[in-house]
């Protein structure tokens, strides 16, 4: 299985945010099943994004973390592919 993920430090907490097929986030099964898969690779706290047809993100995971990356345009996150 591969991932476009970015492991990102930011203000003393390390996370990463996980890249998903859109409407992902539209089924808990889904998701839970996606931060499964990553869990085990990536550190935790485990983001998930997915992108509307305008590439418009929208992140699920911790609270405090998601309202951070609110503010972030995903262009300027280091994405990365995982195999």
């Amino acid at each position: 299985m591969s991932f476009n993920a970015a492991i990102i430090k930011e203000q003393g907490v390390t996370f990463t945010i996980v890249a998903v097929k859109s409407g992902t986030l539209s089924f808990t099964s889904r998701k839970e099943s996606a931060i499964n898969a990553a869990s085990h690779r990536f550190p935790s706290p485990i983001i998930l994004m997915e992108q509307n047809s305008r590439g418009v993100p929208t992140y699920y995971g911790r609270k405090d973390i998601v309202n951070f990356l609110r503010n972030v345009n995903p262009s300027q996150i280091p994405w990365k592919r995982y195999s």
